[in-house]
């Protein structure tokens, strides 16, 4: 894995980010630590796996059923 400054970083992003999605991460570091790093986004997808794709999706995993109870009483009257 390769490792370059953040001031490098900067200066050749595009090369970055080409040898990341031919499966080359690299290792940014920020005043000698590791701050970041680029990865293709196929790792980062096996890192963090959608849970949900949409919210229809969403509300179909909730585990239990919802059971609403409908108010039948007349509104009242307004007078406007």
């Amino acid at each position: 894995m390769k490792t370059v400054q953040l001031r490098e970083a900067k200066a050749g992003l595009s090369a970055l980010v080409a040898a990341a999605e031919s499966g080359k991460p690299t290792i940014i570091t920020k005043h000698g630590e590791p701050a970041a790093a680029i990865v293709s986004v196929e790792d980062l997808q096996k890192l963090y796996p959608a849970k949900h794709r949409n919210f229809g999706e969403f509300l179909l995993t909730y585990p239990g059923g919802i059971e609403l109870e409908r108010n039948e009483s007349p509104s009242r009257d307004v007078d406007l």
